[in-house]
């Protein structure tokens, strides 16, 4: 037996798909599809609260400028916002490498729902609900080899 996906709650095998302790033998599955659901704009409004966040030191440099051109070019007010430009830019590369992880993970969540769906016996069953895109895309695609490598023998889906 071949194992083409196995996580938590969702298992694909050569002989059947397993969701939450419930088999489905390949055999009986006729047809295999997805849906996706509409888009959270919870996950957009963060993506874009993220956005701000990385844009928030060049705000900060041209505040420092601004402070700068206001106090005449002071060489004591130069100094400390030369200094305190260096101290924000140290902080900046871990802070942004952090947000730039966070902002990766959130396309690789997606955006909206995913299912799939199958045809058993005649009847459509849900297989999952997931808003995680990679772990949709994982499992859809386990399920398509298996179900490739099962039909070789039978009519295709």
């Amino acid at each position: 037996m071949v194992t083409y996906y196995d996580d938590r709650s969702i298992r694909v095998t050569s002989a059947a798909v397993t969701v939450d302790g419930h088999a489905y033998p390949l055999a009986e599955i006729t047809e295999v599809w997805h849906h996706r659901g509409s888009r959270s704009w919870r996950v957009l409004a963060g993506r874009g609260a993220l956005g701000a966040a990385m844009i928030g030191p060049v705000v900060a440099a041209v505040a420092g400028i601004a402070l700068a051109v206001w106090l005449n070019g002071s060489t004591t007010a130069t100094v400390a916002i030369i200094g305190f430009s260096i101290l924000i830019g140290l902080a900046a590369g871990p802070i942004a490498d952090q947000l730039f992880e966070s902002f990766d993970r959130s396309y690789a969540r997606g955006s909206r729902p995913r299912e799939v769906w199958i045809r058993w016996r005649g009847h459509p069953v849900r297989l999952l609900r997931t808003p995680d895109a990679l772990r949709f895309g994982q499992i859809y695609r386990a399920l398509q080899r298996a179900l490739e490598a099962e039909t070789k023998g039978r009519a295709p889906y």
